[in-house]
């Protein structure tokens, strides 16, 4: 029955790190390294709807941060093009809509934090034009747009110059993503934002208690705000103990973030990084800067393939299919017809 509900319903998947992987290779394996290891994991999965986060390692910042930005803004446009059967890069829910209709996977561009622009907001509409749609300001530590959580000690909210790209996103149509922000940031998007934000990859804090989970009160107001929040599947995210790894443990935190937020505002943002890790780092023990287990998930959930057994959880959790249908991507199908590349 599980399997029926999840063949059937749009799933939408709002962070997957795999232009990491595919744009490490040569250009001329884009395409086919897409098709041949990422391609059957989505088409397993049931991903119709996948979000590809462009996030830039540390060692091309600051000099290298915008030239590897457009280098893999191009490789998402390249295995499209070269999978025209299979993904199309897609700019609003029109798009979306035609892609899904042909069978397609609607591939989104989004930026995982600005260090190819830094204070340089008058790029924006430059990168709107080459089909990005979503982003966030922040990472894990300072920029000149906002503090991320890791950071969360010194207070700030946005800079005048982060300020400034919510304004021009807001303008543009490009959906603004709070994951990452620090705590006083996001209290000062949620101030200021005359548009519904989404948070791609986040869980609940009051679960887990991480920085870069979400409070109860951010989750009430990104919902209140007609907004999304998207669950982490990171097993570090959901639970401080290993024995807490689990599809029932990320059920807890879909179901939290659904009573708090409302049915209405809950997504999937699953940021499956095992395989990207694995396959990005050298052969020796990898360091992290974050201080946890990133290479760490749930058992059967460490790649796309694994989504149905959310559905399967939430069934069992007593959910009706109208709601499941909702959170596999129904609300964020909402959320991109109504913002995604639409003007103010």
């Amino acid at each position: 029955m599980f399997a029926d509900l999840h063949q059937d319903a749009i799933v939408a998947d709002t962070h997957n790190d795999l232009l990491m992987a595919v744009s490490a290779r040569p250009p001329r394996t884009w395409a086919s390294f897409f098709r041949e290891q990422w391609l059957p994991q989505l088409r397993e999965g049931g991903v119709d709807v996948q979000v590809l986060p462009v996030f830039i390692d540390a060692h091309y910042r600051p000099e290298g941060a915008l030239r590897q930005t457009l280098r893999m803004i191009e490789c998402a446009h390249v295995l499209a093009e070269g999978n025209p059967g299979e993904v199309a890069i897609c700019r609003d829910g029109r798009e979306i809509d035609e892609a899904l209709a042909l069978g397609k996977i609607a591939l989104v561009i989004a930026l995982e934090s600005m260090p190819g622009l830094d204070a340089s907001v008058e790029l924006l509409p430059t990168l709107f034009r080459l089909g990005v749609r979503v982003a966030s300001i922040a990472h894990w530590g300072r920029t000149p747009l906002a503090d991320g959580s890791g950071e969360d000690a010194t207070g700030s909210g946005l800079t005048s110059h982060g300020v400034a790209a919510l304004q021009e996103m807001e303008r543009l149509g490009m959906v603004f993503d709070i994951s990452h922000l620090g705590a006083s940031g996001v209290a000062h998007v949620l101030e200021i934002a005359t548009r519904p934000v989404i948070a791609t990859h986040s869980s609940a804090r009051a679960l887990r208690d991480h920085h870069r989970n979400l409070t109860d009160e951010q989750l009430r107001a990104v919902g209140a705000g007609g907004g999304v929040v998207c669950v982490n599947f990171l097993a570090a995210f959901l639970s401080e103990k290993p024995e807490g790894y689990t599809v029932e443990r990320l059920a807890d935190h879909i179901l939290h973030v659904a009573d708090v937020a409302g049915i209405d505002h809950v997504g999937l943002g699953p940021d499956f990084m095992r395989e990207v890790m694995v396959d990005l780092t050298p052969p020796c023990e990898p360091v992290s800067t974050t201080g946890l287990d990133t290479l760490a998930a749930i058992p059967g959930l460490d790649g796309p393939r694994g989504m149905p057994l959310v559905t399967e959880q939430l069934l069992k959790r007593g959910l009706a299919e109208d709601d499941i249908r909702k959170i596999l991507g129904g609300n964020v199908m909402r959320l991109f017809h109504a913002e995604l590349g639409r003007p103010a």
